[in-house]
């Protein structure tokens, strides 16, 4: 089972930092050759290849033609993280002081919360008989 997930990582490793992904676009290129042999059936692989990719020109297919494998090369992802020499860890201590904490009544005699009678937030006041 890790020799299966270490070849699928290498894979996909390899596919996304080198052209190794132009090579799933090859049922592209038979499909296309496929389609130039049935407008000319004296065409061989050889010219076909040559026409797309010796001498390309724009033609009507143009747009397929540029899907095809290794006609359009993107930069492959490549990243490079160094370190400093003289790179350390440090741990500093930090020494909080003590919060200091009013006490506020919350309710007075009316049981109304004292900090909202004056505002728009006022809470309903409940009567009690």
């Amino acid at each position: 089972m890790k020799k299966l997930i270490s070849i699928l990582l290498l894979f996909l490793y390899l596919v996304s930092t080198t052209e190794l992904y132009q090579l799933l676009k090859i049922p592209e290129l038979i499909e296309h050759y496929v389609e130039h042999k049935e407008l000319n059936p004296d065409m061989t692989l050889t010219a076909f290849l040559r026409t797309h990719y010796d001498h390309p020109v724009k033609d009507g297919d143009y747009g397929k033609d540029q899907r095809l494998p290794f006609i359009i090369h993107s930069a492959p992802l490549s990243l490079v993280f160094t370190i400093n020499q003289g790179f350390s860890f440090e741990t500093v201590t930090y020494h909080f002081s003590a919060l200091q904490f009013h006490k506020i009544p919350s309710k007075d005699e009316d049981l109304c919360y004292k900090g909202f009678l004056n505002s728009v937030w006022e809470p309903p006041r409940s009567s009690f008989s």
